[in-house]
C-alpha cells in the first residue's frame, strides 16, 4: 500500500514538474509585449517620432529644422501640448522593429500602407496618394534630343523590364511590388537587394551617377529628386494609386485614433496644402535650398561660424551644437542683428554687459563669440557652487543668460518653498519661472527681484534646447555619412 502510495506521489510530482519546466521555457522564448499608448505618451509630455533624415522629411536650413513629415508632426505635437523628440531613421529596414520595442511611438517615413505590414503595425489615416516609379537615367546627350526621341530610348512600359536588375531595399514597399509585377508580365525582372540603411534618395542618386542601373520610388519623393538630378527620368508608373501614412504601434490604439481625428481635419485646410507645395510642389524654393551653404544636408554645415564655435565652447564646457544653438536663438546667426533695448551682434549684448567684455556694435562675429562664451563661462562659474553637475547647470546657465541670476534665485527660492526641488530645472524651477508673471508668485515673500515675464526665458530655455538636439541628430548623421 505504501509502495503503491509513493509511486503514485513520485509520478505526480514528476508531471508536475515537467509542465512547468515546459511553461518556463515557452515563457522565456516569448518576446515582451511593450505598451505605451497616448495616456503615457501625455504623462511623459512627450512624443518619440521616427523620421528619415532627407530633403522632404527632415533636414536642417540655416540652422533651422525643416522638412514636411517634420513640420507636420509639429503641429500635431503643438496641437497635443506635447514636446516632439526626433529620431532620425539609420536603417529603414529597423522601423517596425523600433516601434515595437518602445524605441519611438510613431514612424513618420513616407510609408506605403501594405497588407504585411499591417500585420506588424498600424497606420494612421492616408496622408498622401502617391504611385511607385521607375527611376532610369537618361542618356548622356539628352539635352540636345527632341521629346520624342529622348522617349524611343527610355523604357515604357512594365513589359521593357524584363531581364533588367532593379536595385531596392528588400525591407521596402517595391521589393514585393517588383515580384508581384514580374509575376503579372509573365516575365523575370531581376532584383538586387541592399540593406535599409541605403535609403530611397541614395539610390536615386546612384542611378544618376551611374552606379545602379534601375531603381524604384514613390512620385511624390522622385518629383523632388528630378529637381537635384535633371539626368534621371521617373514617368512609367509601376503601381496603383497607393496610400502613404504614419505608422504606430499595434496596440497604439488612442494614439491612432487621435492622430486621425486631427488629421483628417487639419488636410482640410490651406494650412496643409501650403505644407505640401512647400515641399513637393515649390521647384524655386527647392532649388533655393540646396544651393545654399548651409541646407545641411549637403554641404554638413549649420551656421557660417561653426569652426569658431567649434574651437571655443570647450572653453565652456560645452558642445560646439549648444552654443551654436543659443547662437542663432539669439540672432539667428547676424552679427548685425539689432534688438529692443539696443542688443547687438550675434550674442545680442546689451551695451553695458558688451562693454564689460569688450565687444560694441562694431565687432567682428568671431570677437563677439569670444566675449559671449566668457559671459557663460561667469554665470557657469556663478552657478557651479550651486548646481555641482554641469548638465544640471546647462538651463540655469542658459536662462541666466536671458534673464540675470536674480530671477532664477527667486524661483529656486519658490521652489523650495512649494515642495519641489530647487536644484533639478525640468519639473520643478521651471514652472516657478515660468509662472512669475503671476501675482500669487511675484509677491510671494520668498521672492526678491519682483515681477518677470518668465514664460519668454522658459520658451527661450527649451527652444534651444530642442535645437540643440536637431543639430546633434543632423551633425551625426553628417558623420556616420563620411565614415
Amino acid at each position: 500500500m505504501n509502495k503503491t502510495y509513493y509511486s503514485i506521489l513520485i509520478f505526480i510530482i514528476v508531471i508536475f514538474i515537467s509542465c512547468n519546466t515546459t511553461d518556463l521555457t515557452t515563457s522565456n522564448h516569448k518576446t515582451p509585449v511593450f505598451y505605451k499608448d497616448l495616456d503615457s505618451i501625455q504623462n511623459e509630455g512627450k512624443l518619440r517620432a521616427l523620421i528619415e533624415y532627407n530633403a522632404t522629411s527632415y533636414f536642417l536650413y540655416k540652422g533651422n529644422p525643416m522638412g514636411f513629415e517634420y513640420e507636420l508632426l509639429k503641429k500635431y505635437t503643438n496641437h497635443m501640448e506635447l514636446e516632439l523628440e526626433v529620431i532620425p531613421i539609420n536603417n529603414m529596414d529597423s522601423i517596425f522593429t523600433n516601434l515595437k520595442s518602445g524605441v519611438a511611438d510613431i514612424a513618420a517615413a513616407n510609408l506605403t500602407i501594405t497588407e504585411e505590414r499591417l500585420v506588424k503595425s498600424n497606420f494612421t489615416h492616408p496622408i498622401l496618394i502617391t504611385q511607385q516609379v521607375l527611376i532610369q537615367r537618361k542618356p548622356e546627350d539628352w539635352r540636345k534630343l527632341k521629346k520624342r526621341d529622348l522617349k524611343k530610348q527610355l523604357l515604357q512600359s512594365p513589359l521593357d523590364l524584363v531581364g533588367k536588375t532593379i536595385t531596392v531595399s528588400k525591407g521596402s514597399s517595391f521589393y514585393p511590388r517588383i515580384k508581384s509585377l514580374s509575376n503579372e508580365i509573365g516575365g523575370k525582372i531581376n532584383v538586387n537587394t541592399v540593406s535599409g540603411e541605403n535609403s530611397m534618395e541614395e539610390l536615386i542618386e546612384q542611378v544618376s551617377t551611374q552606379e545602379i542601373e534601375y531603381t524604384i520610388a514613390d512620385r511624390n519623393l522622385a518629383i523632388v529628386s528630378q529637381w537635384q538630378y535633371p539626368n534621371i527620368d521617373a514617368h512609367l508608373t509601376i503601381s496603383l494609386d497607393q496610400n502613404i501614412a504614419w505608422s504606430t504601434r499595434k496596440n497604439s490604439h488612442d494614439l491612432t485614433n487621435s492622430i486621425n481625428k486631427w488629421l483628417v481635419e487639419y488636410q482640410k485646410t490651406k494650412h496643409f496644402n501650403i505644407l505640401f507645395n512647400k515641399y513637393f510642389k515649390n521647384q524655386k524654393g527647392y532649388k533655393k535650398r540646396a544651393q545654399h551653404q548651409y541646407y545641411t544636408l549637403n554641404s554638413g554645415e549649420i551656421s557660417p561660424y561653426d569652426e569658431i564655435f567649434k574651437k571655443h565652447s570647450p572653453k565652456l564646457g560645452w558642445d560646439w551644437r549648444l552654443l551654436t544653438a543659443m547662437v542663432y536663438q539669439e540672432s539667428h546667426f547676424n552679427n548685425a542683428a539689432r534688438g529692443w533695448g539696443g542688443s547687438f551682434g550675434l550674442m545680442q549684448f546689451m551695451p553695458k554687459t558688451g562693454e564689460r567684455y569688450g565687444v560694441d556694435t562694431l565687432s567682428s562675429a568671431h570677437d563677439n563669440i569670444v566675449a559671449g562664451v566668457n559671459y557663460l563661462k561667469y554665470l557657469d562659474k556663478y552657478w557651479s557652487p550651486i548646481i555641482s553637475d554641469s548638465l544640471d547647470r546647462v538651463p540655469f546657465v542658459i536662462a541666466s543668460y536671458n534673464v540675470g541670476p536674480g530671477h532664477l534665485l527667486d524661483a529656486r527660492r519658490l521652489a523650495e518653498k512649494y515642495g519641489k526641488d530647487p536644484f533639478i530645472w525640468k519639473d520643478n524651477v521651471d514652472f516657478y519661472l515660468l509662472n512669475k508673471s503671476k501675482a500669487k508668485y511675484y509677491k510671494d515673500e520668498v521672492v526678491r527681484n519682483g515681477y518677470c515675464k518668465g514664460y519668454i526665458t522658459y520658451d527661450y530655455v527649451y527652444e534651444i534646447l530642442e535645437r540643440f538636439e536637431h543639430y546633434k541628430n543632423i551633425t551625426q548623421e553628417n558623420e556616420l555619412a563620411s565614415e
